[in-house]
């Protein structure tokens, strides 16, 4: 029997939706929202709305794109967690009008799994592209860092996490400090590029075990250029690409450092990256250049499947549907949930 899912997400400021069949992305389409950039952030009532404008048309291309109809559809997957509670409603809510009409499976799935099961994308194509089991993963986004075990499909354990910040929000707070604009993240990327990590020294959190903690990296960076503008008002403009290239290098070392011992520990020699943040040329860079020097297999997500996809969310749809993974219409989003 042929399996033609269709992933919804909306759990935060992407309005995205994929069909696949038999594990095989057919379509990817995906709603970014500019509007959020005039506040210096993601305004939840505004994401909302945002997604109530976007979900059909980005359905119907996703269909298109797919060449198939709502006819063709045998499961419905949304993103049920975590994420902003406006905006994952807005999913849950077609998906379960699609499910209920069509009489077809409704699949809930986690956000951050999600992210994990990215790397099995083009599997079904070219099995050698993608991890084997057991495989570890460094999931880094704004909201989220995490180190996970990944023994099957259905089989995760989160065996390291950030205690305080997320590394995305560190990107992107560090971003504000220095004076850029929202989402700040991707230029501190871009100008690190043509900068010296070295020029400038910043503290490594000594957190013990395989957790992660960004807030005192945070502190000592805007402790930092405050001190420096006190003494020099020009000193970001005239250091700019040093700067960003010091704080990707440090919160780069922070990340691969944790991830250096959990695979120290588990002997796994399969090593993912996932999430936002796994966009980072910096750290994209330094993840390889990393895996080549202690025999890791290394593995990342295509670009457009490591930011917010519905992608992620079809393929995790897929094997749960393999497992008979189905949820019932009375199933609740939720802005926060354990794995």
């Amino acid at each position: 029997m042929t399996i033609t899912l269709l992933g919804i997400e909306s759990s935060c400021d992407e309005t995205a939706a994929s069909v696949c069949r038999d594990g095989i992305i057919l379509s990817n389409i995906i709603a970014s929202q500019e509007i959020h950039s005039s506040y210096g952030g993601v305004v939840p009532e505004l994401a909302s709305r945002a997604h109530l404008q976007n979900i059909l048309p980005v359905l119907d291309q996703a269909l298109l794109k797919a060449g198939i109809s709502l006819a063709d559809i045998n499961a419905v997957a949304f993103t049920q967690a975590p994420g902003l509670i406006g905006s994952l409603l807005v999913g849950a809510q077609v998906a379960k009008s699609i499910a209920f009409a069509k009489n077809i499976p409704l699949i809930a799935v986690h956000h951050m799994q999600a992210h994990v099961l990215a790397n099995l994308i083009g599997g079904k194509e070219n099995p050698d592209t993608v991890p084997g089991f057991p495989f570890l993963c460094l999931t880094v986004s704004g909201g989220h860092t995490q180190i996970v075990v990944c023994e099957s499909p259905s089989l995760m354990k989160v065996i390291g996490e950030t205690t305080d910040d997320a590394a995305g929000e560190a990107f992107d707070k560090s971003a504000k400090i220095l004076g850029l604009p929202y989402p700040g993240g991707p230029l501190i990327d871009h100008y690190a590029a043509s900068g010296d990590p070295l020029r400038f020294k910043f503290p490594e959190p000594q957190i013990p075990g395989l957790d992660f903690s960004f807030s005192g990296l945070k502190t000592a960076i805007l402790y930092f250029i405050q001190r420096e503008k006190a003494k020099t008002p020009d000193f970001v403009e005239n250091n700019l690409a040093d700067i960003c290239a010091s704080i990707q290098g440090r919160i780069i070392s922070i990340l691969l450092n944790k991830l250096k011992k959990a695979a120290s520990q588990t002997g796994i020699k399969d090593i993912c990256l996932a999430g936002g943040v796994a966009a980072n040329k910096g750290l994209r860079k330094s993840f390889q250049e990393t895996g080549k020097s202690h025999g890791w297999r290394t593995f990342i997500p295509k670009m457009e499947y490591c930011t917010d996809n519905a992608a992620m969310i079809a393929i995790t749809g897929y094997y749960k549907y393999l497992d008979q993974a189905f949820s019932p219409h009375s199933a609740t989003v939720t802005a926060r949930a354990s794995w």
